[in-house]
């Protein structure tokens, strides 16, 4: 054989060689015998083109064999689409198996929504099977009577399917059997009525309907433990009689200062008019001095004066000596 054509065969060896390696790399062919012995319609022009989208082709055909074999009915557009959008195709598929092992009816569309909302589907059908039990945190109640009653729940609830996307989660159902428990106690006359028949808090939380608008369905509702707290109606009590006593006080003071200012009030009016009698008196001599000059008083006229003040001054000293006397005597 001629040397060229020899050369000729081997460089066309080796380029078929390098094309098919590049073929079976991007092309996964194994992939593809796998799918089609497990009766998963998946062509090998969808696989390229899920190497040309930037899709995992192991990503879309092992769940869609999984499903297959399930007996459930899915296209790769349908696991591509869900794959594109963020969501888990495993967790979908599994949740449809389950479902379909369960006769609950779930389809694909609706189990990619709950999925592309966040939840976990798979977990949803598993608690829709098996009903699980939330506990709620000890919630206090005051009867009546004043008395605080503390209670703690355990409701059993079922996941609603068709209320996964949009319904409230278990938050909801928490905060609404406490609200009905605290409305149960409140609306009991003493709290032994609460602990003679504890069964009347469940049956007035069945009675309202509180799983609507929520993603649950509520099954049961059994009073785990009820127990007696405080006395809040005799702590308000005292609570305000001390308030009641602070008022009163603070009243008293009030009407203290204002009898303390009137009375600094009345002994400035009386200094004040004493003020005024001295200084009247001082003028008194002046007056006097005037009317000699004037000639309208005489020195007779200032004698009789003189004599009626002393006649005043010692009727005043009888009068207090007699009282003085008088205050002895007794």
């Amino acid at each position: 054989m001629d040397p060229e054509n020899i050369i000729t065969i081997v460089v066309i060896a080796v380029i078929l060689i390098i094309l098919l390696s590049l073929f079976f790399s991007f092309v996964p062919v194994g992939l593809w015998v796998t799918a089609y012995f497990s009766g998963a319609k998946v062509s090998i022009g969808n696989l390229i083109g899920m190497r040309l989208r930037r899709v995992r082709p192991t990503d879309i055909v092992q769940p869609l064999i999984k499903a297959t074999k399930a007996g459930i009915d899915l296209t790769t557009d349908q696991l591509e689409a869900h794959y594109l959008a963020g969501g888990n195709i495993n967790q979908v598929v599994d949740a449809l198996i389950a479902a379909h092992r369960a006769n609950i009816d779930l389809d694909f569309e609706q189990a990619a929504a709950i999925d592309l909302a966040g939840r976990d589907v798979f977990e949803a059908v598993q608690v829709s099977v098996n009903p699980k039990v939330i506990e709620t945190p000890v919630i206090a109640g005051v009867a009546m009577n004043g008395i605080e009653v503390q209670a703690k729940a355990k409701v059993t609830v079922r996941a609603n399917i068709e209320r996964l996307v949009g319904g409230a989660g278990e938050e909801t159902i928490i905060a609404r059997v406490g609200e009905g428990i605290v409305t149960t106690v409140g609306s009991s006359a003493t709290h032994s009525v609460v602990l003679e028949n504890p069964d009347a808090i469940s049956q007035t939380i069945l009675r309202k309907g509180l799983d609507s608008g929520t993603a649950f369905e509520i099954l049961s509702i059994d009073i785990a433990d009820v127990d007696v707290g405080r006395n809040i109606g005799a702590k308000l009590q005292a609570d305000q009689a001390i308030a009641d006593k602070n008022v009163a006080q603070a009243k008293a003071e009030e009407r203290r200062a204002f009898a303390v200012a009137e009375e600094q009030e009345m002994i400035a009016e009386v200094q004040r008019m004493k003020a005024k009698v001295v200084e009247a008196e001082a003028e008194v001599p002046l007056a006097m001095a005037q009317a000699f000059r004037d000639g309208n008083l005489g020195v007779m006229d200032y004698y009789r004066m003189r004599n009626i003040e002393s006649d005043s001054q010692m009727r005043d000293a009888i009068a207090g000596g007699d009282q003085d006397h008088t205050a002895i005597d007794e």
